[in-house]
This record gives structure tokens, sequence and C-alpha cells, in this order.
């Protein structure tokens, strides 16, 4: 029988239901022992109080699927309820279905009834979709289809017809006593039909956006090789069209979505993806790949539980009153910090002793409930392995910045990079391809770029980056346009098997 977990911020939060040994705390999730026994026989019902990015409850989503788990809610889930900009590309199939109907159903309701004469607006909660109003069954069970969350608050405005204004997710602290009765049942009624993956659409045709941003100072590929991108597309009858954040309402136009601007959770690129994904379309990067690679805490659980080999690591909480003594007894000094959602070597701090140690921790905390800490593992080059749809394509070493541990170096006014070297994918040791490999398995089929340290024999993965630098004359140094053609070809795989499907 599954083994389900219902994570809260405090045991007192449970106060109102029956004792029970499946309710732990956040900080107990944290340490949890058992993260990968039976890891598909494990459910976990996210009770956090807080949902928004890079909080508690963030991270317990985040964790849980590091882990194997399945949770509700997801990732995915909170990313989109924490803009309203992401769930109403969900909301506006929903919108014209029931709009006919809910200025009757919600009328008649008793939240209705009870805040006077015609309302303009109304509150209801649903509990794993569930409500005490009857006529409002099916459109509960349509949300909790879109949005698989445990307390969902929906805020009905009417305008010209009802419609949903908001979609709010809370916490069991937020239930009133009214709540708690209802949402007890529901909690009981939960099922497998819980964990079901939603079915994506599909659309077809052969048309490639590649999102890019001409003022980006640091894109992952270079007008040069934009090019050859374009050029490679044309050949294999893929007609490839550079798009920018202001075309957000063409992408129903194009069958795939390659994005070649830096992806973020909290920024347009992952709407694009997540839309592309909505639209039936070929995404490189795909969503759930921007999730996983975009956070160091989740990839530091995901690789230390299926056991990548990767330099010493911690997860620090900003509630450890000696989290820098921690750090240092584990990992020794100089220790690395990192906070978890940054790129090219920014939110990234060396720290020689426990002075900088703790000014560091205290600013990275600032920004984030957690903070990884990572032995300091110094080599004169990282490699980068470029993995997609599980086979390595490229292989570079990208050397240090001369008298600097990084291979990029922040200043004031510029960005110092060091060298690089480009070689074949089989001159490159077989544990170092190996380990990409290995590590790219764990996130999906996309094109990744694999950071790996080589001393000796050992071999760490630093981290997997889900939107790889391809630049003319670095990445492509060997292979030259072949690069370009494998990616494209790619696509092309990809977008014939939607025709077919």
């Amino acid at each position: 029988m599954a083994r389900l977990l219902i994570v809260v911020d405090d045991a007192q939060d449970w106060a109102p239901f029956y004792p029970s040994e499946d309710v732990i705390t956040f900080s107990q999730y944290l340490e949890y022992s058992d993260a990968r026994s039976s890891s598909s026989r494990l459910r976990v019902i996210n009770l956090c109080s807080s949902s928004r990015y890079l909080s508690q409850g963030y991270y317990c989503s985040l964790l849980a699927e590091a882990r194997g788990h399945q949770v509700v809610p997801s990732v995915m889930t909170l990313n989109d309820l924490g803009r309203k900009g992401l769930f109403t590309l969900q909301l506006d199939a929903l919108d014209n279905s029931v709009s006919g109907w809910l200025d009757g159903q919600l009328e008649r309701s008793a939240a209705a009834r009870e805040s006077g004469a015609t309302p303009q607006s109304v509150r209801i909660r649903f509990f794993f979709g569930h409500t005490g109003e009857e006529s409002l069954r099916t459109l509960g069970r349509a949300l909790f289809d879109r949005f698989p969350c445990p307390i969902l608050e929906v805020e009905f405005r009417r305008r010209k017809v009802w419609q949903i204004e908001s979609l709010k997710v809370l916490a069991v602290a937020d239930l009133t006593e009214a709540d708690q009765d209802p949402f007890a049942a529901a909690l009981d009624r939960v099922s497998r039909v819980l964990w079901r993956k939603p079915r994506s659409r599909r659309r077809y045709r052969f048309d490639l956006a590649m999102l890019v941003n001409p003022d980006e100072e640091m894109a992952p590929s270079d007008r040069t090789a934009l090019s050859r991108f374009v050029r490679a597309g044309r050949k294999l009858g893929i007609d490839v069209d550079l798009i920018t954040r202001k075309d957000y309402m063409r992408l129903p136009e194009y069958d795939g979505l390659f994005i070649r601007e830096t992806t973020s959770i909290d920024h347009h690129t992952y709407r694009f993806a997540r839309k592309a994904e909505a639209e039936g379309m070929v995404v490189i990067d795909d969503p759930v790949s921007i999730l996983r690679c975009t956070n160091k805490v989740f990839l530091a659980d995901l690789l230390k539980n299926n056991k990548v080999p990767t330099p010493g690591t911690l997860i620090l909480s900003r509630d450890q009153e000696d989290a820098a003594k921690i750090a240092i007894d584990t990992l020794g000094l100089p220790v690395v910090v990192k906070i978890p959602d940054g790129a090219f070597s920014r939110g990234v701090i060396k720290a020689k002793d426990e002075a900088e140690l703790k000014a560091a921790l205290k600013e990275l905390f600032r920004h984030s409930a957690l903070v990884l800490a990572q032995e300091f593992f110094y080599t004169d080059f990282d490699w980068r392995i470029g993995v997609l749809g599980g086979r390595a394509i490229f292989a570079c070493k990208y050397f240090m910045v001369r008298n600097h541990w990084q291979i990029y170096q922040h200043g004031q006014n510029k960005t110092d990079s060091g060298g690089f070297e480009t070689l074949p994918t089989y001159e490159v040791p077989r544990k170092v391809i190996q380990a990409a490999l290995n590590a790219t398995r764990l996130i999906g089929d996309g094109l990744y770029g694999v950071d790996i340290k080589q001393a000796g024999n050992r071999v760490a993965v630093i981290e997997v980056n889900d939107n790889p630098n391809v630049d003319a004359g670095v990445e492509d140094k060997f292979l030259g346009g072949e690069l370009y053609t494998l990616i494209m070809q790619e696509f092309l795989t990809r977008m014939e098997a939607n025709r077919k499907g």
C-alpha cells in the first residue's frame, strides 16, 4: 500500500485534526532519510503556508519531485498559480465553457446568498476539487484537473458574465473552523485519481519559432550561431523564424519552439515554454527541464539520491542557527555557497573562513529559504558535455579566468571569461561522458549542457544547464555546421512523431 506523507510548516497547524504519524513538518521532510526507498509508492501532500517561489512550500514540492515522490501540488502547478499570466492560459477554455451557466450557479450558491443582494464578487474554497456547493461540482473537478491542489481559493467576479478573477493556493493553517470538516472529508476521498498526469494536446505544423533576446549580453547563442541554426533548419525543410518576447501570442502559428534566451522560472521564457507545451508543440527547453535545471537545490538532491557523483554538498536552511558551523564541519574550508537559481557564476560565493561564510549565508538567505553549500573542488577547467535526446553531441573544456577560481568573473563594467578547447566526444574520458548521460537522464530528453569537474579518476557533476551555449567558433569548433544539423534534425524527428501521433 502506498505511503502518504502530509507536510506542514508547524506541527500545531494539524492540531484541529486527529494526530497521525503521516503528518510531518517541512524540517522533518528536509531530513527525511527514506528519500528513495519505495519512492514510487510514496505520495506527498504539501500543506505548507507559503507557495511563493523559493519559499519553504515551494521547496517542499521541489524536493519531493527530486526524490521521485508523487506530490500535490507539483512545482509546475505552484508556478502556474503564482502568476496570473500563466494560469489564465489554462482558464481560457474553461471560462468559455462555464461562463454561460456560471451566472445562475453562483447566484444560487450559499456564498452568494450570504453576501446579500446581487453580488459582484464571490470567493469559494475547493478542497481537492470538492466544495460544499453541489452546483459547482463540475467546475471544481475541472479546476482540479488543471491545477491539482489540496486547498484552492477561487475568486469569481461579475462583469458582463461571471469569470474567474484569481486563484490562490492556501495552507492548512488558513482553514477556518467551518472549512475543517469539508477539508477532512475531501482528504479522506483522496485516491489514485489525484496522481494521474494530464494528457497533452497536440497540434501539427512544420514551422519552428526560435526565441531570442537581441539585447541579451550573455545569450546562449551569438548571431552567427543563430543564422547557422536557421540555415540548417531550412535545409531540412523547417522554416526557422526568430521571435522575441513580444511575439507571445503568435506561438500557436508554429509547430516547435527552440529557446535561445537565458531561461528562468520567474521570467517570460518559462511562460513561453508552458504555452508552447499547452499548444502541443515540440519544445526545447521544455518547462520541466527549466524547472529542474534552474534550481540548484533540486539538482543537488536529485543527483545525490540517484548516486550521480557530485562534490560534497549540503542543503542549508535559514532556520538553522548553526548553518555555518555545519557546513565547515562537513565540507571544510574554503567552501562555496550558491543561491539556488543563479546563472553564469552569479550568486556563487567562495568563503575562506567562518566570518566570510556567515556573511555570505546572511546575504543569500535574504533571497531564498534554502542555500546550497558545496565542497571547494578546484580544477583548471570544467568539462561541458552537450547532451541531446540522451546522447553526447559536443564536448568543451572551459578554463578558469586567469587568477580566478571560476570560468566567469563579473566586474562592475565587464564580465571576463576563461579560454576553451573543443574536442570530439570520443576523446573525452568515458567516465565524464557517462556522468553527463546519467545526470541528464534524470532531467528529460532535451538539450542540456553538463558541467563536470575531473581530477585524476574523480569525476563530479557540478550542474546541468537546460539552455547550454552553442556559439559559433566555440561549441561548434569540431563539428562545424553538423552540430546545428544534429539539433535541427532532432526537432524534425519530434515534429514528424507529432504528426504521426
